[in-house]
C-alpha cells in the first residue's frame, strides 16, 4: 500500500512599513513547518516617498517569483493618531499588495490585525517584538538573532494566517472564509469597495 502524499506549500507574512517592510515564507508540508527565509526591506535612507513605493514593489515581486507562495498574510495597518504616518503605511501595503496580485492572478491575500498576530505566536496580544522573535524561533525550531526585529515579524504574519487557516473550528465555521481580524469574510479579504 503506498503512502498518501503530503501536500507541500509556502505562505508569504508581510509586516509593512515605510522604513523597513518586514517578510517572511514558511513552507507547511503537512502539520510539519519549516522556516524558508525571512528579511525585511530597507526603506530608511530613500528620502523620496515614491521611489520607496516602486522599490516596495519591485521587491515584493522578486520575492514572489523567487519563492512562489500560495498564500500570502498581511498585517493591516492599525489605527493610530498620526493621520500622516497611516496614510504612509496604508500606501506601503497597498503597494505591496498589488505586486502580490502582479505576480501571481488569484493568490489568496489575507489581513490581520497587529494584535491577533501576537496573539497567535505569543498567545498575548500586548506581547513586545522580542517575545514574539523568541516564539518564532521556538515555534520553527530555529536560531535568527535578525539585526531588526521586522523580520521575525513577517514570520508572524504568515504563521498567523496558518494557525487561523488550520484550526478545525476555523473550517467548520466557515473555512476560509474567517479570520482573525474580526472573524467576518469581509475583514478576511478586506473591504470589497473603495467606500469608506
Amino acid at each position: 500500500m503506498s503512502a498518501e502524499k503530503v501536500e507541500t506549500y509556502r505562505i508569504m507574512g508581510i509586516d509593512p512599513g515605510t522604513n523597513f517592510m518586514g517578510y517572511g515564507i514558511i513552507e507547511v508540508e503537512g502539520n510539519k513547518l519549516r522556516s524558508v527565509v525571512m528579511g525585511d526591506i530597507d526603506l530608511h535612507t530613500m528620502s523620496d516617498p515614491y521611489r520607496k513605493l516602486r522599490y516596495i514593489f519591485e521587491r515584493v515581486c522578486k520575492l514572489i517569483d523567487d519563492y512562489e507562495p500560495r498564500e500570502v498574510a498581511l498585517e493591516s495597518p492599525f489605527f493610530g493618531t498620526n493621520v500622516q504616518s497611516m496614510l504612509k503605511l496604508g500606501r506601503a501595503q497597498g503597494v505591496a499588495i498589488a505586486a502580490v496580485q502582479s505576480s501571481i492572478e488569484g493568490v489568496p491575500i489575507s489581513e490581520y490585525a497587529p494584535m491577533r498576530i501576537k496573539q497567535a505566536s505569543t498567545g498575548r496580544g500586548s506581547a513586545t517584538k522580542e517575545q514574539v522573535a523568541t516564539m518564532i524561533n521556538a515555534i520553527l525550531g530555529t536560531d535568527y538573532t535578525p539585526r531588526r526585529l521586522d523580520a521575525t515579524d513577517g514570520v508572524a504574519v504568515a504563521l498567523c494566517h496558518w494557525f487561523t487557516m488550520s484550526n478545525v473550528l476555523t473550517r467548520a465555521t466557515a473555512g476560509d472564509k474567517r479570520k482573525g481580524l474580526g472573524g467576518d469574510s469581509k475583514s478576511r479579504k478586506g473591504s470589497s469597495s473603495w467606500e469608506c
